[in-house]
Formats: structure tokens, C-alpha cells, sequence
């Protein structure tokens, strides 16, 4: 085994290390004398040299010395970078979460009523079945599609709770890569950086569609429709539901319906990723929008559903993945399988925030309730990117036409800056965001919107 010899000490001929006995054992090899630490499992040598004693250790070498050390993560990097920093005016506009004109979390306080009722009545905390809470799955699957969509009526409907919407995404590739071998999944450029991740750690081959245009920092439609047309029949193509991350740009809901068509035309598989239902135009039908017109048309498809940004439940872990099937057997056959997949995945999931999304939403009263604090989150965003807007056009006297900010819906905003001014932004102003120039504007205050339009006036004129 290969060691590295480290020098611990040097005694005079005199000591009696070189004779002395330990209950510990000793070996003794030529001139050298090795005392074995049975508790330490590492070997002492005693090596005599020109009257002198030289002691040393022979440290073993890690097995995992292979393991290299992985690069930080580019979205959740950006907050302990910011926490690090002791500048007053610092920013963090990187990670999507939900903050106070204050700046601080919040809890919505529908959540603590159902919560405060889960106490009341002593509910259990003993294992759920594979599938998740059944009353979790019957709302989330209502919330999403309607109750009365024939999807639900005709029990066409596969819904398994899962770890969130990223966990719901991962079940997905599972199953992808099982029973769909050597099918790819067509992802916008950009997306959701963990969106790569989770295929590439699930086997399963992606290619990318044009979607962003940075002339007009827009949607590049012409672009999608094309590559959508050109991936392999029966591909799976991945959608962003409402407020796509990272831009903001949605399709307009006659573009939704070409897409639709292009999509039906391939025999492709629409695959949604909703992580915004309520949070984005701040009501629940608009942006399921969506999904219940491919749905509407007969389509099979798969939607990921996460409840982290529309109920702030981001430590719940708490989302699902719904498969829509063209009948009630093979959605049987389907739920089945996603069941087999999770069971020694995580073997089933959390049973805290599906009750607090089963006691939201299955109560009319507090389903009312969580729709109008639903209601004031997506307006302080948008009364933060209205004024975001406002203080570029009224400070940048070059003509820049920035409306593209009023254009973008949902919590995120590309700014169209590029690496080099992100850079300057983080360094010389103190606004901490991802290196694409996404901006999380729910992490914006209303008196920090003047600060940081200067930001990144000076970032786009100034540096190139």
C-alpha cells in the first residue's frame, strides 16, 4: 500500500525507544524498530541513523484520494458568496425565492393555519404509501388540470407525489430511460441549469432548442418551431408551463397553440416542468393555461408540479409528476411503474407539506385565502419590475428600449448582460446573480430598484 512517511520527532541514543516493550506490540526490522497502535491502525518506525533516532508515521493514503472535488453550484454559489459579503448594499438576486419588501422569507400565513390545524388534529407521522398522500395527489391533480377535466372524469391520470419539482423531474427521467430507451428530451436554451443534470444523471440523451433571442431578448419562436420540427419523431419535448426560467419569456397563448401543433404533428411527447401554477400572473387557471390545452387535445403528457414557490414550501421538498394517458389502463400500468421506481429510490415521500397542500387546497375557505396571498406575491413582483423599468428609462439617456422587463412575467428576469458586466455587478456593486444575467426580482425591494438600475446601467454601457 503506498504511504507517506512523515518526520514526528528526534531523541538521543540514550532513549529507550529502541528497546522499549509496549502492550501495544513491536516489530523489529533490521535497524529499524516499528511499534504497532492497534487503536490507530498505523504503523510507528524508529530508524537509527549517525547516533540519532529518527521516529516517523506511515500514513495510509485515502482510498477516495480519486474523488476530485466537484465546482459549486452556479445558483446556490451565488448565496453563500453573498452571505460572505459585508457590504451594506449588497444584493442577492440569485437564488428564486420569495422575499418581504423587507427582504425576508416569508411564511405564508395560510400555510400556518393549516399547519395549526394539522396539530389540532394529531395527525401521525407514520409512513405514506409509495404513491404519496392520496388526498395530496386528488387536489394537486384538480389544481392542475380542473375537476372537471376528462382526464380526472375518465381516470386517464397517473399522479405520484414526489421529492418537489426537481425529485418529480428525476422520477420522470427514470422512467424515461426505462421504457422509452434511447428517446431524447429537447430542453429550451437556456433552461433551468438543473434540468441538464437531472437527464444527464438519468441516462437519458438531451439536445437543446432555440428559444432565447438575444437581439431582442425575447422568444426566438421561429427558432423553437424549427428544432422542435427537426428533433426525431417521438421525442420528448420539455416545457416551462408559465414564467420560464431563467428568462421570464412566455409564448403567447397563439404561439402555446402552434407549438401544439408542431408537437402533434412529430408524435412528440410534451413534457412540463410547472413550478409557478399562481405565482406567476398571480391566478391558478391562467397559468395552467398551458398544460390544459395540450391536454385538451388528446395528447399524452407528462407535467412536473412543485409547490415550493406558490405556498413558499421550499424545505417541504413537496411536488408530483402526473402522466397523462389515452386510458384508464395504461395510466393503471404507468403509475404502477413510477411506483417500482421510487421504492428504492426514497421509498416513499414527506408527509408534512402534502398535508398542508391537501388541508390548503381541499378547503375552501383557506384555498381562498392562499389565492389572494397568492395574489399580493406576483403583485409585489410586478411592482418591483415596474419599477426596475421606470428608473432605467428615466436614468439611461441612450435610447436602450428596456421594455423587454415589462414583457417578462414570474419571479426572474434576463437582464441581457453578459459574464464579463455579471461580473462587474457582483464586484463593484454588490449584486449577487447567476452568470447568464438572471435577475430573481423577488429578491428586490422597491427601495433598492434605483440602486440597482444603475448597476446595471454601468454594467452594460461600461464594460463590454
Amino acid at each position: 500500500m503506498a504511504s507517506a512517511m512523515l518526520s514526528l520527532a528526534s531523541v538521543s541514543p540514550s532513549a529507550s525507544l529502541s528497546t522499549h516493550e509496549t502492550p501495544k506490540g513491536k516489530l523489529k526490522l533490521g535497524s529499524t524498530s516499528w511499534s504497532l497502535n492497534k487503536e490507530r491502525n498505523c504503523l510507528f518506525a524508529k530508524t537509527e541513523s549517525f547516533g540519532r533516532v529518527s521516529m516517523v508515521a506511515a500514513v495510509n493514503v485515502s482510498k477516495f484520494e480519486g474523488v476530485t472535488m466537484a465546482p459549486p453550484d452556479p445558483i446556490l454559489g451565488v448565496s453563500e458568496a453573498f452571505k460572505a459579503s459585508t457590504n451594506e448594499s449588497k444584493l442577492n438576486l440569485g437564488v428564486g425565492a420569495y422575499r418581504t419588501e423587507d427582504l425576508q422569507p416569508y411564511v405564508l400565513d395560510v400555510v400556518k393555519k393549516a399547519e395549526n390545524l394539522m396539530i389540532e388534529r394529531g395527525e401521525n407521522k407514520e409512513y405514506l404509501p409509495i404513491e404519496g398522500l392520496a388526498a395530496f395527489n386528488k387536489v394537486t391533480a384538480e389544481l392542475l388540470f380542473g375537476a372537471d377535466n376528462p382526464v380526472i372524469k375518465q381516470q386517464r391520470l397517473a399522479t405520484v407525489q414526489g421529492l418537489s419539482g426537481t425529485g418529480s423531474l428525476r422520477l420522470a427521467g427514470a422512467f424515461i430511460e426505462r421504457y422509452f430507451p434511447g428517446a431524447k428530451v429537447l430542453i429550451s436554451s437556456p433552461t433551468w441549469g438543473n434540468h441538464k443534470n437531472i437527464f444527464n444523471d438519468s441516462r437519458v440523451p438531451w439536445s437543446e432548442y432555440r428559444y432565447y433571442d438575444p437581439k431582442t431578448v425575447g422568444l426566438d419562436f421561429e427558432g423553437m418551431i424549427a428544432d422542435i420540427k427537426a428533433a426525431p419523431e417521438g421525442s420528448f419535448v420539455l416545457l416551462h408551463g408559465c414564467a420560464h426560467n431563467p428568462t421570464g419569456i412566455d409564448p403567447t397563448p397563439e404561439q402555446w397553440e402552434k407549438i401544439a401543433d408542431v408537437i402533434q404533428e412529430k408524435n412528440h411527447i410534451p413534457f412540463f416542468d410547472v413550478a409557478y401554477q399562481g405565482f406567476a400572473s398571480g391566478s391558478l387557471d391562467t397559468d395552467a393555461a398551458s398544460v390544459r390545452l395540450f391536454a385538451a387535445r388528446g395528447l399524452e403528457l407528462l407535467v412536473a408540479q412543485s409547490y415550493s414557490k406558490n405556498l413558499g414550501l421550499y424545505a417541504e421538498r413537496i411536488g408530483a409528476i402526473n402522466v397523462v394517458c389515452a386510458s384508464s389502463d395504461a395510466a393503471t400500468r404507468v403509475k404502477s411503474q413510477l411506483k417500482r421506481i421510487a421504492r428504492p429510490m426514497y421509498s416513499n415521500p414527506p408527509i408534512h407539506g402534502a398535508r398542508i397542500v391537501a388541508n390548503v387546497v381541499g378547503d375552501p375557505a383557506l384555498f381562498n385565502e392562499w389565492k389572494a396571498e397568492m395574489e399580493m406575491m406576483a403583485g409585489r413582483i410586478k411592482g418591483v419590475r415596474q419599477k426596475l423599468y421606470d428608473s432605467l428609462t428615466a436614468t439611461d439617456k441612450s435610447g436602450k428600449d428596456w421594455s423587454f422587463i415589462l414583457k417578462q412575467i414570474g419571479m426572474f428576469s434576463f437582464t441581457g448582460l453578459n459574464k464579463a458586466q455579471t461580473e462587474n455587478m457582483t464586484n463593484k456593486w454588490h449584486v449577487y446573480m447567476t452568470k447568464d444575467g438572471r435577475i430573481s426580482l423577488a429578491g428586490l425591494s422597491l427601495a433598492k430598484c434605483e440602486y440597482l438600475s444603475d448597476a446595471i446601467i454601468d454594467s452594460y454601457h461600461n464594460v463590454s
